[in-house]
């Protein structure tokens, strides 16, 4: 089985404060990976270090065969990323943002289809800011999906939803991995974790304090 991602003795440092302290993991092909613990813990900053978004002080980190800061622009091209805040412009429709996003790639997979197996289609022509949480966070996977990505990020993507949006959002992480995407989260929350993951990291102060399958946690 192969990685998509290797983190090794990755440090990140904020001044005298350490974000990410010494961090070893791997993120294998095909496998929904998770990441939990509570907030400053140091998941987003590690994080967005693989995704190519902040520079590690230390250590060694390779995404799908590259280096997220020398190859940034080639890593974009091979993954999809949900940050844990994201937002669009108010008056901009579902179809004009996933018009928008497909125009930044070279092979762009059709937005309809994407809508379609969303559960969007409908929303084509509504504006983001009409949405409902649920449907908006949606719209956010379906942009980190336009490239036809090998590997998606989801930052704490339910964060903040009811729990029949949560657990429609769900069925969505589920059906990417079925697709043949490797997904990469955070979370909060342990019941999310059991549901989705295949492999579970467990992190505080900047540490993983633990690293198994669910099971096996």
């Amino acid at each position: 089985m192969s990685n998509v991602v290797v983190c090794e003795g990755v440090v990140k440092r904020y001044g005298s404060f350490t974000a990410v302290n010494d961090v070893s993991f791997e993120v294998h092909e095909g496998e929904i990976f998770g990441m939990i613990g509570p907030n400053g813990a140091g998941k987003t900053t590690l994080m967005e270090c693989t995704q190519g978004l902040r520079q590690h002080d230390s250590g060694r980190i390779e995404v799908l065969g590259l280096d997220p800061h020398r190859d940034t622009r080639r890593l974009r091209e091979l993954s999809g990323v949900q940050l844990q805040s994201s937002a669009l412009p108010s008056r901009i429709k579902v179809r004009e943002a996933l018009q928008l996003f497909a125009s930044f790639y070279r092979n762009p997979v059709d937005w309809r289809a994407l809508l379609e197996r969303l559960n969007l289609l409908d929303k084509a022509e509504t504006y983001v800011e009409k949405l409902s949480g649920g449907q908006r966070q949606r719209v956010f996977i379906a942009l980190a999906l336009i490239n036809n990505p090998k590997l998606v990020f989801l930052d704490e993507l339910t964060t903040g939803l009811d729990p029949q949006a949560r657990l429609n959002l769900w069925e969505v992480i589920e059906d990417i991995r079925a697709g043949g995407t490797t997904v990469f989260l955070t979370t909060h929350f342990m019941e999310e974790a059991e549901r989705l993951c295949d492999r579970v990291a467990i992190i505080d102060t900047g540490r993983i304090v633990a690293l198994d399958s669910v099971p096996g946690l």
